[in-house]
């Protein structure tokens, strides 16, 4: 019986042991890392991975998996404090919702974050959580696709305003030479006379 507590024992360690910067090493960040650090590393690997860029990919599935996974831990203060010392469980990380800083969690959540937190839950079967890639990518990369949507707007409309001042500056550039001949001719004609 002893022998067996302490294999057990022994197993243990060596899960944590190797598991304290599992979750760093998927996000490819340090232990010291910033939440910052954490939430950028998190957006290029997710962007990397996410299974929309790899259809069919069963490995860009689970490393995207991994990378919510490794996000939801690290991204949550409390959780990495856990995960850091050791002492997080499963139960915590199936408990948790969408990471969060000491004050985004005193606030209350917006529609955006319920229907992200919604579609993070758990499935009943296997533990893996589900997404709604749509509201993922509405919520990650929607604000950086509405300023490229707005800068190519602002782009077309500063063309066409170019076009239409190269255009009125046509015309008065003709206007110009037309009076400056009319001028001429008038001149020309007052001298023949």
């Amino acid at each position: 019986l002893p022998a067996m507590s302490y294999n057990k024992l022994r197993l243990r360690f060596r899960w944590k042991q190797s598991n304290t910067t599992a979750y760093y090493d998927i996000l490819k960040v340090s232990p010291s890392a910033t939440q910052s650090q954490i939430k950028t590393a998190y957006y290029k690997q997710s962007f990397i991975y996410h299974p929309d860029k790899n259809p069919g990919s069963k490995e860009a599935t689970q490393q995207f998996s991994d990378i919510s996974e490794a996000y939801t831990v690290l991204g949550n203060i409390s959780l990495r404090r856990k995960y850091d010392r050791g002492i997080l469980s499963r139960a915590d990380i199936q408990n948790a919702g969408r990471p969060s800083t000491k004050a985004a969690s005193s606030r209350p959540m917006g529609s955006q974050q319920k229907h992200q937190q919604r579609a993070r839950q758990y499935s009943q079967a296997g533990g893996r959580p589900i997404f709604d890639f749509d509201a993922f990518y509405q919520a990650h990369y929607g604000e950086q696709l509405q300023r490229e949507r707005d800068l190519r707007a602002r782009k077309q409309r500063m063309q066409e305003d170019l076009k239409e001042y190269r255009s009125r500056w046509r015309q008065k550039k003709m206007m110009e030479v037309a009076v400056v001949m009319l001028l001429a001719m008038f001149i020309g004609h007052r001298i023949d006379l």
